[in-house]
């Protein structure tokens, strides 16, 4: 893939402004009370999104992430070209495929296989391309011989599986993809997730609203924070998962967390070495891995104890120990220190990682932790999938049918 200084941008916003006018006299009866005097007292004006300016370069995947109504759906839908700004420009080249809404561009009525021709006709292609690319779009979506019956009995598990068919078969150069893979079985879930990450091996443009920690990480270059419709945050995807956490814990963003000033114990940091020493954030399967926690202590506290754990970006532990359970005492604690628990072979399963650390005063009761302080990527060339690494071999035997059982 080029490098990031030679991409052209793709997506470039200025100053962009989006606003929604709210009625409050939702019903009948309110509207044709206030019908000609106190209108505007009626309405309230809502700022969806509020002065963002930002650039995408090509080639790049960025994830918008926020709380919810923070405004990084009405962004998408900006770049998409699905609304228009109240203020400000949004520019973007190129041919894009946008999976926003479930069903969005299907019509109710029409068999899978019209909105199949109807939908890709608006997302650009010909009646010759839609000829040439349907049974791939078929096969892709798994949805078999519904594809003759009216889509307004699909459940939604089945549009987003054809919307989604249709979307990624269009040659897109511009991805935009909105919380719509929440939807659908594991497999097709994990087989969208291959896709995008073959758009983004072929250098296409993703952009992408997940509140799944996971798939950010995993897919993204880039992560774009939001709240209240202002930018908060733009950088590593690794920062902003941890810059959203800040926002949901009503912090500024980079704001450390109040108890990090008044605990006499404290976590600063939490370090990553290999075998050899070395700094790292990529281990592979069933190499040794060394977490090096550093702690800091307001006052000398006499006992005290050390925990770790590792979690998926979803959150599940994966592994986890402490110094108590380790049958380890530590030495008394007066000031900056540093711990290192080592794991003797990373039995982990491919993907990413987050390291957390506590520290606890048992002399002097305090605590506190540090999560996800560290990250890591696990590399392996077994077969399987999950959190734990293993081979599996496969062996067929021979045995009897159930009739000739005696």
């Amino acid at each position: 893939m080029a490098d990031s200084t030679t991409r052209p941008d793709i997506v470039r916003l200025s100053h962009t402004t989006k606003h929604f006018v709210v009625r409050k006299d939702n019903s009948l009866k309110d509207r044709i009370v206030h019908l000609g005097r106190l209108g505007r007292a009626h309405r309230q004006r809502f700022v969806a999104v509020d002065d963002v300016s930002l650039t995408i370069e090509a080639g790049t995947t960025v994830g918008l992430l926020g709380a919810n109504g923070s405004g990084k759906s009405t962004l998408l839908k900006l770049i998409g070209g699905i609304v228009a700004p109240t203020t400000g420009t949004v520019e973007t080249r190129g041919r894009m495929a946008a999976l926003l809404e479930l069903g969005a561009g299907f019509h109710p009525d029409l068999s899978g296989r019209e909105n199949v021709y109807l939908n890709a006709s608006i997302l650009g292609l010909s009646r010759a391309e839609i000829d040439d690319r349907f049974d791939a779009i078929l096969a892709f979506s798994g949805i078999g011989d519904f594809i003759d019956t009216a889509v307004k009995f699909y459940s939604s598990g089945m549009y987003v599986r054809l919307a989604f068919a249709v979307a990624v078969h269009t040659d897109p150069d511009i991805l935009l993809v909105d919380e719509v893979l929440a939807v659908g079985d594991e497999a097709f879930q994990r087989k969208c997730m291959e896709r995008i990450g073959q758009f983004r091996d072929e250098g296409r443009t993703i952009i992408l609203v997940s509140h799944s920690a996971q798939q950010v990480a995993e897919l993204c270059d880039r992560g774009i924070v939001l709240k209240d419709g202002e930018v908060v945050f733009d950088g590593e995807t690794n920062q902003a998962i941890s810059a959203l956490r800040d926002v949901l814990e009503g912090r500024r963003v980079g704001e450390a967390p109040p108890e990090q000033t008044q605990h006499p114990i404290q976590v600063k940091r939490i370090e990553l070495l290999d075998a050899a020493g070395q700094s790292t954030k990529v281990v592979a399967e069933g190499d040794p891995l060394t977490v090096r926690v550093h702690v800091d202590a307001l006052r000398p506290i006499e006992r005290w104890e050390l925990g770790f754990s590792i979690d998926t970006p979803l959150g599940h532990m994966a592994l986890a120990s402490n110094t108590e359970v380790l049958g380890v005492r530590l030495d008394p604690i007066s000031g900056p220190t540093q711990v290192d628990l080592t794991i003797d072979a990373t039995h982990f399963g491919p993907g990413q990682y987050f390291v957390n650390a506590n520290a606890a005063g048992v002399s002097e009761e305090s605590s506190h932790g540090l999560m996800q302080g560290a990250m890591f990527t696990v590399t392996t060339d077994n077969t399987t999938f999950g959190t734990v690494a293993a081979g599996v071999s496969v062996e067929q035997v021979p045995g009897r049918s159930d009739d000739s059982a005696g």
